[in-house]
């Protein structure tokens, strides 16, 4: 069954030039891009994106981060395309990430950690109408 999924390459990916060497990942894998856009995140899709989050230590940082300069958005389509993302994205901290993700190979900081994706079909959905409409 086909599912798709909502990524992010966040602002320090695209500032260091790795658009094209995680979109390769993805595509590598049989993952179909049915949307791509290179932007910047609003504060109000930051807030949204983020609300679980908000009135905990690290809000303010988040929100000022992915919107400091252009993120690439997609929607990526496959077989289980959550989980093959999550996968091939690696640990959020990408300290712990194994080599051979996007994370364990890319990664410096926690706080600077390459790339998002949805963690559920249900989140892929809400981020996906957050960021595209």
């Amino acid at each position: 069954m086909t599912q798709r999924t909502y990524c992010m390459i966040k602002p320090d990916a695209v500032a260091r030039g790795l658009v094209g060497r995680i979109v390769t990942r993805f595509e590598e894998v049989g993952l179909e891009i049915e949307r791509l856009e290179l932007g910047m995140v609003s504060a109000e899709q930051a807030a949204a994106n983020y609300a679980e989050h908000e009135g905990k230590p690290f809000y303010d940082g988040l929100v000022s981060y992915i919107t400091s300069g252009p993120v690439v958005k997609m929607v990526l389509s496959g077989p289980e395309a959550v989980a093959v993302v999550r996968k091939l994205m690696g640990v959020t901290n990408p300290k712990e990430a194994a080599p051979g993700t996007i994370r364990g190979d890319f990664g410096l900081t926690l706080d600077a950690n390459i790339v998002h994706g949805s963690d559920s079909p249900e989140s892929a959905e809400r981020e996906i109408a957050i960021f595209f409409g």
